[in-house]
């Protein structure tokens, strides 16, 4: 009987958010994201042992993770926000701290993270009256203010799992205000705790065949932009390019970020990754050689990628419907058939990450298994379709009710009982050898990601390029500095980590007039920040253009 492979890879990266010369976090989004997302996406799968998936981790989340628990280990904590949760005294916090809590405790999304909850609300509601007077109105605020709003930011923050199957968290939700010390410090634990237990339950669940874990090149860089910045016109072909024509040595540097995200894999999971996520889906046939070079057997890009890549192989032809190439393994042609590609579908990917938190979740969960029927009954008759869901594993539950719970609750449990749907992972498709006949070759491949099948969020705009001439002057000097005596061996291997921090793909995706300014602010701050401590690392001045901000973005609010 005919069958339908879907195949969830749900995607958990977060850039490198420390400060490499103070040791300190500089946003919080690790943690939060940790107590939230990836303690109740492994909840699900938990509650649902016959659903199978792939988990990507990227490496230097990971690194960040086990940096948050030896900090609850030891006490040592290099999170502002964390400390202010667990100090005694709250009434003696400076000026500084009290704006800096202000300033992160009502990052969320307020129709789903603060309005349902009236305490919280309230507070946020004497906070705007307050505040338009001016900063120092806001020293009237009592230490007992400050602690309900440090607690409620993160029972806002907090899985919809631990909040339900927790007795702890029951009572402060129900208490929901003038919450004590000792609650704070509960909390505080509470928060350790879960992050402590995160990598041996996804572990546990890889070890049980339920899910494969998959990896990215260590710290998420925009590979075949560091190996070719050309490849940016393969799918855009008058893309402006940085005047550096390309970046120095990134071959190498691919090639090392990929060496070391297999031997992070290897250590914390003790078995080598099938398969490559790369970061942003962005695929070229450079990158890939490299796949092959490192024994991976899978990667996978987005629909657009694949789209483009057959109109450069078939050139005039129009493209078939989708339902007769998009549900299918490619191999490409050459050198590099050791490499079988998937290719994600947008539509169903984009629906979970952006359209389904307006609905209910069960018609979401309805809605969803009703596409993957269709596709069922549209392919050919003789082929059994594998269907790529391929999104992000934390940034769409904010927009959901309770965090996404109900939809992904109805949807593996329609998944689990479904006679012709099948959840599996490419792993477990390709040890099959009845899917061997289903892999297609594909003549050419145009370089893209998956957003939009281009790299235009990365390059191309005249900021983004701005960002990448400053990224490429610090590598000459960097590649300068390490063939010289100049540096230690332990500072080479700081100023290499700072490096690889540089090149994640993070801080150009925010760069542009398009996006909202406080994330703009952050995230261009940090990116300059890492280049300051490399040149700090590497003994030389910072030029002088580094210090003024690349982008401003668009002056709206997230």
């Amino acid at each position: 009987m005919k069958k339908l492979n879907l195949i969830l890879l749900w995607h958990m990266h977060q850039p490198d958010y420390r400060d490499y010369v103070t040791n300190e976090f500089v946003l919080p989004w690790v943690y939060l994201h940790a107590i939230k997302d990836y303690t109740d996406m492994a909840y699900h799968l938990e509650m649902h042992p016959q659903t199978k998936a792939v988990v990507n981790f990227v490496p230097v989340l990971l690194d960040q993770l086990e940096d948050f628990d030896e900090q609850f280990r030891t006490g040592e904590i290099r999170c502002p926000l964390l400390r202010l949760l667990a100090m005694p005294d709250l009434d003696q916090v400076t000026l500084q701290d009290r704006l800096y809590v202000f300033d992160s405790c009502f990052l969320s999304n307020h129709e789903t993270m603060l309005n349902p909850y009236p305490a919280y609300k309230r507070l946020h509601e004497l906070y705007e009256v307050f505040s338009k007077r001016g900063d120092r109105e806001l020293t009237y605020f009592s230490g007992q203010y400050l602690g309900d709003l440090l607690v409620w930011y993160h029972l806002a923050w907090m899985g919809e799992s631990v909040r339900r199957n927790n007795e702890f968290m029951m009572r402060l939700m129900a208490q929901s205000q003038e919450f004590s010390y000792e609650d704070r410090l509960q909390l505080f634990k509470l928060i350790g705790d879960l992050i402590s237990g995160l990598i041996p339950r996804y572990r546990k669940l890889m070890e049980t065949g339920q899910i494969e874990l998959s990896t990215t090149p260590h710290y998420h860089p925009l590979a075949p932009l560091l190996i070719d910045f050309s490849s940016a016109r393969d799918s855009q072909p008058d893309t402006g390019l940085p005047e550096h024509q390309y970046y120095p040595g990134g071959r190498s540097r691919v090639a090392f970020h990929m060496s070391s995200a297999i031997t992070s894999h290897v250590r914390r999971f003790n078995e080598k990754p099938t398969g490559i996520w790369p970061a942003e889906g962005a695929i070229s046939t450079a990158l890939l050689k490299i796949l092959a070079e490192h024994q991976c057997q899978w990667s996978a890009s987005g629909e657009g990628v694949l789209a483009n890549s057959l109109r450069a192989s078939h050139p005039g032809e129009s493209l078939p419907d989708r339902n007769h190439y998009l549900y299918r393994p490619y191999r490409i042609a050459g050198e590099i058939e050791s490499v079988t590609c998937f290719f994600r579908d947008d539509q169903l990917s984009d629906l979970i990450g952006f359209e389904y938190a307006k609905w209910f979740g069960r018609d979401a969960a309805e809605n969803f298994i009703q596409s993957l029927e269709r596709i069922y009954h549209h392919t050919p008759a003789d082929e059994n379709p594998v269907v790529s869901v391929i999104l992000d594993g934390e940034n769409a539950w904010e927009s959901y009710p309770y965090n996404g719970f109900y939809f992904l609750e109805d949807l593996y449990g329609m998944l689990d009982n479904h006679s012709y749907i099948r959840t599996t992972t490419y792993r477990d498709y390709l040890a099959d050898p009845g899917n061997t006949a289903n892999i297609q070759t594909l003549p050419a491949l145009s370089a893209g990601s998956w957003v939009y099948g281009t790299f235009s969020t990365w390059i191309g705009d005249q900021e983004k390029n701005n960002a990448w001439d400053m990224l490429c002057a610090a590598k000459h000097s960097y590649d300068l500095v390490m063939q010289s005596d100049r540096l230690t061996e332990d500072k080479k291997m700081q100023a290499s980590r700072q490096l690889a921090s540089c090149e994640s793909s993070d801080w150009f995706w925010w760069f542009g007039d398009y996006n909202p300014a406080h994330s703009v602010a952050s995230f261009d701050q940090l990116f300059r920040k890492n280049l300051m401590n490399l040149y700090h690392l590497l003994k030389l001045p910072i030029p002088p253009a580094i210090l003024a901000p690349i982008s401003k973005g668009n002056g709206q609010t997230d």
